[in-house]
């Protein structure tokens, strides 16, 4: 018996799917087992990869740490593994730049499995879709009414700044040495304060939930539940658009604009199948990745298994968007437009800082911008000699 380990994340869209597909894999394949294990959320986003690569064979990962591994040699390149038209069908059906965020020094680090970014959401029964915010000042103004969650834990409070830079003209890492170049350091300060005011008038709670509990607390039914109606940016989980996940379904949409037309521009996430390069059965885990990665598993099992893909079929198959009330379609666009984080071997240790710095910006009263700025850059510059 041949046997392969995985470690993915531990949600319904993370887990499940892969037990499915193992599953299913092993029923076709005698004589291989595939075992899949999970951890936090917060560890598959900032979490080194060093030690998984040892004790795993295939791992799911975030693209952000496609640098450090490739870096230190802990993956397989699977352009050396895969069929060269496998990989021509999976760039050309890349849901937004899913695909080629696992790109790096000339190799194919990862299939894009999963592809996410930050999404609007809002509670059907509590606000009509007339009513749904369409600008910033919409959206605080249904803030100062309570009706708006918005996740603010650490790492989702800088994947909002991102965001926000990028809507604001400022792109993140034009410069090499500062986080947002000087010259845009004034439109940097907006997008923190704008942020800011957002959080702070945002339900209770909020700068210490992630998407998942944001979704949650939109889904669920409760005293504090029920005030709240509108999500306006956290990574989409389609699970919570499914009948039968969670007592009150989540309608999916795209993100607002701007006071001045302008749309905001997300931060790419998702995930991607990776194979370590201590796995000692390359070629077994590449034909199974293949077949995770397929356009016929990603609209069928993989999604009526919880999970959101990364093939763009599935995201435009009609029997994929019926299960999840046209999550998929309705929030393809915003997929499409999303932002990619830099990969340089030192981002995840820079991130895990930054995340740290504008967390406590948000959460304490008398931090200046341009303090939390310097914060940024000097960070950027030492993470960077890594």
């Amino acid at each position: 018996m041949i046997q392969l380990n995985g470690i993915t994340w531990n949600h319904t869209r993370g887990l499940l799917p892969m037990l499915a597909t193992a599953q299913c894999f092993e029923e076709t394949h005698p004589g291989i087992a595939i075992h899949w294990q999970k951890r936090s959320l917060q560890a598959f986003a900032d979490a080194p990869l060093a030690d998984l690569a040892q004790r795993f064979d295939l791992m799911v990962i975030d693209h952000p740490s496609i640098g450090e591994a490739a870096e230190h040699g802990l993956l397989l390149p699977l352009d050396t593994l895969l069929p060269t038209e496998f990989l021509v069908d999976q760039a050309a059906n890349s849901v937004g730049q899913s695909h080629s965020s696992y790109l790096y020094n000339g190799h194919q680090w990862a299939l894009a499995i999963d592809a996410a970014t930050p999404i609007a959401g809002y509670r059907p029964g509590h606000i009509a879709e007339p009513e749904l915010p369409r600008t910033w000042s919409d959206l605080v103004a249904l803030a100062r009414r309570g009706l708006v969650a918005t996740p603010g834990l650490a790492i989702d409070s800088l994947m909002a700044f991102f965001m926000l830079a990028n809507a604001l003209k400022a792109e993140p890492f034009t410069t090499p040495e500062a986080v947002i170049s000087p010259a845009h350091a004034g439109t940097a300060t907006q997008a923190l304060q704008m942020l800011r005011e957002l959080i702070h008038l945002s339900a209770p709670g909020s700068l210490d939930r992630n998407p998942i509990r944001t979704w949650q607390l939109l889904s669920q039914s409760g005293t504090s539940s029920d005030t709240i109606a509108y999500c306006p940016f956290a990574y989409g989980y389609s699970n919570y658009s499914r009948a039968g996940y969670a007592p009150n379904l989540i309608a999916a949409t795209n993100l607002i604009t701007l006071d001045d037309g302008t749309p905001l521009r997300s931060t790419l996430g998702g995930a991607g199948l990776a194979i370590s390069a201590s796995c000692q059965h390359p070629e077994i885990a590449a034909e199974y990745a293949q077949f995770v990665a397929s356009p016929l598993t990603q609209r069928t099992l993989y999604t009526t298994s919880g999970g959101q893909p990364g093939h763009r079929a599935a995201w435009l198959d009609p029997e994929a968007n019926r299960l999840t009330q046209n999550f998929f379609a309705n929030t393809l666009p915003t997929l499409d437009a999303a932002w990619v984080r830099p990969r340089w071997p030192g981002f995840i240790a820079f991130q895990d800082a930054a995340s740290a710095i504008i967390h406590r910006y948000l959460r304490e009263p008398g931090i200046s911008e341009q303090s939390v700025l310097a914060d940024f850059n000097a960070s950027l510059t030492r993470h960077k000699e890594l």
